[in-house]
């Protein structure tokens, strides 16, 4: 049964580099407005990037999108899981080339520790295909992303 939980706003990274990309960005972007108790927001424009790690594989498409839901943590990690799949992502390999990739990127003020979901995305301040979108969509943020990414920069040379 559903919790009945205030809206959050969440922020959501979107990406596809096999197949037709835009077309798989648009059908996950309305199969996630299809959704009872979601909300999209604001979409970011569509940047194209170099694919983070993994084999060699082609350039992906990536946006960021604002959404405001009624939805768990978890309960929204099982909508785009949903949304994946619906649009034939296979999980292969870790960094592997993917039809579509949803993830969570903050939800609210929460953070999460679990082993199947951690908020905020444990790498998205490292990412420009992340940030440079999200500041496109919510340029508020920049002095929050200016201090996370320096955290990260301190804990690495630790």
């Amino acid at each position: 049964m559903r919790s009945c939980l205030k809206e959050v706003e969440v922020f959501i990274g979107v990406g596809s580099n096999l197949g037709d990309r835009e077309k798989n960005i648009t059908q996950a972007l309305k199969f996630l407005q299809d959704t009872p108790g979601v909300t999209i927001e604001k979409v970011s424009s569509v940047i194209e990037t170099e694919p983070q790690g993994g084999p060699p594989q082609s350039k992906y498409l990536n946006r960021v999108i604002k959404i405001k839901t009624t939805c768990s943590p978890q309960e929204l990690l099982r909508v785009l899981q949903n949304i994946e799949n619906r649009l034939g992502r296979v999980r292969k390999e870790r960094f592997g080339p993917r039809t579509i990739d949803l993830d969570i990127l903050l939800y609210g003020e929460r953070t999460v520790n679990e082993p199947n979901l951690k908020i905020p995305h444990p790498r998205m301040w490292e990412r420009d295909f992340v940030l440079t979108p999200l500041l496109e969509i919510e340029p508020g943020m920049r002095s929050k992303i200016e201090e996370k990414k320096q955290l990260t920069k301190r804990r690495e040379n630790d």
